[in-house]
């Protein structure tokens, strides 16, 4: 039901229940204006034939018979003569006062007065003088019949005006629930012009600075939707690129290892081979030999210690606690006052190489940071299957974390380290250990994600 004709609704109910309690006054004085009438009449009447007819009783029954028969009916009242034995002699005509009609009787027993009738006793007979109040009720039915048109017309005149004005005064109503319908398909660009009213125009600008707001947050939205999507992207060409980069480092060490590293052990061969050879003939020539060895030793040396850097040879042959068993192992010769600690323990897990690969990146990336910027000389290496997953934890005696965190502007190494870990379903932590130094852990699944 619209709010225009609820309003019409009320106001008509409130003009008719206006109307009927002044029909019901009206009525209440219809009833005492026709009792008045009729009982006035019937005294006034029953008097005035009480005096008159003694004199023409004087004269004897027929004489009564002619006056009554010669005045006829007397105004509401209806006259009989009776004769001593009570027979009827004489009763006054209908009175011909809108002859042929009466009021409904349920009307006329609402408003009529009580019966009132006089009888006056003579030597000859008795004088009945009864009160008729159906003229007085008929006149009252014409005149409420009157009301009742007057009171319909008013009713009607009264719910047409209301039912204009608040058709008028809703309209701008009507375009307000208009534009929320357009938004509500989807029209984001729906506004209100300034509408008549002052709720009505508050109600239009404040739709208005809504649409606004909407309009800004969709675009803000859509310029989200488009960063993450963008940024989405970005990462899935940096898995990409860390993957290649991977291989290229793989194949790289691969070809030192096999290649050079060959090539390196044939030229010690051969120079220690001249050298004996020339060691009694040519002893400057046994020194140059000699050099040459020393060099390619020195060489050798120094591929072997560039090849885990590029790539984990032993963890691709012998798995992850031999891969962190060897980073350990060259740690401790390279710096031979750091000491080293490493717990490892993963029963039947069998990791898969992305997330082998993660954990030994992130012990590297720890012992490195802790070496060089944290000044430590105590570390603490774990790494354990616990609840379907792998946990490594490092823990140094350093530093700690500088004041700007961890993840400080122009240092990319832990980010790099976090979107490997993320890349394979794990998670990266790095906090301040107590009580002083620095805490990573990292978790993986030993199953490897399918977003991975």
């Amino acid at each position: 039901m619209s709010l225009r004709l609820k309003i019409n609704l009320m106001v008509g109910a409130l003009t008719l229940m206006f109307v009927a309690g002044l029909l019901q006054q009206q009525f209440g004085l219809m009833r005492k204006s026709v009792a008045e009438e009729v009982v006035a009449a019937n005294r006034v009447a029953a008097q005035l034939l009480d005096r008159t007819v003694w004199g023409h009783a004087a004269q004897g029954p027929q004489a009564v018979l002619a006056f009554l028969r010669g005045v006829g009916r007397v105004r509401s009242n209806d006259i009989a003569w009776l004769d001593p034995q009570g027979r009827e002699l004489y009763r006054s005509p209908p009175s011909p006062y809108k002859a042929g009609r009466d009021a409904p009787a349920w009307f006329e027993s609402l408003v009529s007065p009580a019966p009132s009738s006089k009888s006056i006793a003579f030597p000859d007979g008795t004088l009945v003088v009864r009160a008729n109040a159906s003229r007085a009720v008929l006149d009252a039915w014409d005149d409420f019949v009157a009301m009742l048109g007057a009171a319909a017309a008013l009713v009607t005149a009264v719910n047409v005006l209301v039912f204009w004005a608040v058709g008028r005064a809703l309209r701008p109503l009507g375009r307000i629930v208009d534009a929320l319908r357009a938004l509500e398909a989807g029209r984001f660009d729906v506004t209100l012009p300034p509408l008549p009213g002052t709720e009505a125009h508050a109600i239009g600008a404040a739709f208005n600075r809504m649409v606004g707001v909407l309009q800004e947050n969709l675009a803000n939205a859509r310029r989200a939707a488009q960063a993450e999507r963008e940024l989405s992207d970005r990462r899935e060409l940096a898995h990409w690129v860390d993957r290649q980069v991977e291989q290229e480092r793989r194949m790289i060490a691969r070809e030192l290892h096999d290649e050079l590293g060959q090539s390196v052990t044939a030229m010690r061969s051969l120079a220690l081979a001249i050298a004996q050879r020339t060691h009694a003939s040519d002893p400057e020539a046994e020194r140059a030999a000699r050099l040459v060895a020393d060099e390619a030793a020195r060489l050798y040396d120094a591929m072997h210690g560039l090849i885990p850097r590029l790539t984990p040879l032993v963890l691709d042959a012998f798995g992850l606690v031999e891969a962190l068993g060897d980073l350990v192992e060259r740690t401790r010769r390279s710096h031979p006052d750091v000491r080293l600690e490493l717990h490892a323990d993963l029963g039947d897990a069998r990791p898969p190489p992305e997330a082998s690969l993660a954990l030994y990146r992130a012990a590297q990336e720890g012992i490195t940071n802790a070496l060089r910027h944290g000044g430590a000389r105590v570390l603490r290496l774990a790494v354990v299957a616990r609840d379907g997953g792998l946990a490594l934890e490092l823990s140094d005696d350093g530093r700690g974390l500088p004041a700007e965190g961890a993840y400080r502007a122009g240092h990319h190494g832990l980010r790099w380290l976090a979107e490997r870990v993320e890349a394979v379903g794990g998670a990266l932590v790095v906090e301040p250990n107590v009580p002083h130094g620095v805490r990573l852990q990292v978790r993986v699944p030993q199953a490897q994600p399918e977003a991975a």
